[in-house]
């Protein structure tokens, strides 16, 4: 077989998985986006004692999430080497704290959390949903 049949041959054979490529799961927004919204509002929870966390909502959309990554080709280790990662927390982290901090928030204060949490509740935001004042 000449070389240049042997590359077209192999072109064709490698072009369908090049097609199935899965971008990581921190660029799939429905994904990265949900856990997002989920993380901060545990930590204004954590913070607030006057707000608590639908931790149930959270579980239950948590769960979704997983199914949805699963039909989307990603397998459950893909998914939790995604949300084990310490590189994907830190990102994460750094992220919420700019939104924090861009709200008003400071960690020396703790009232600011219940601020923003009464905001987002309010708003019935996406972050508010994952909230309830006591």
């Amino acid at each position: 077989m000449s070389v240049i049949k042997l590359v077209a041959l192999a072109s064709l054979i490698a072009l369908p998985v090049v097609a199935e490529a899965k971008p990581p799961l921190r660029d799939v927004k429905e994904i990265d986006n949900e856990l997002y919204y989920i993380a901060i509002a545990n930590e204004i929870s954590e913070f607030c004692p006057s707000i608590s966390g639908r931790r149930l909502k959270a579980i239950s959309v948590m769960w979704g999430l997983r199914s949805k990554a699963n039909n989307l080709g990603y397998s459950d280790t893909e998914i939790r080497s995604y949300v084990e990662s310490d590189a994907e927390k830190d990102r994460m982290r750094a992220k919420g704290e700019a939104y924090l901090a861009k709200n008003g928030v400071s960690y020396d204060s703790p009232e600011t959390f219940c601020s923003l949490g009464q905001k987002e509740i309010q708003r019935n935001s996406a972050i508010g949903v994952y909230l309830r004042a006591n």
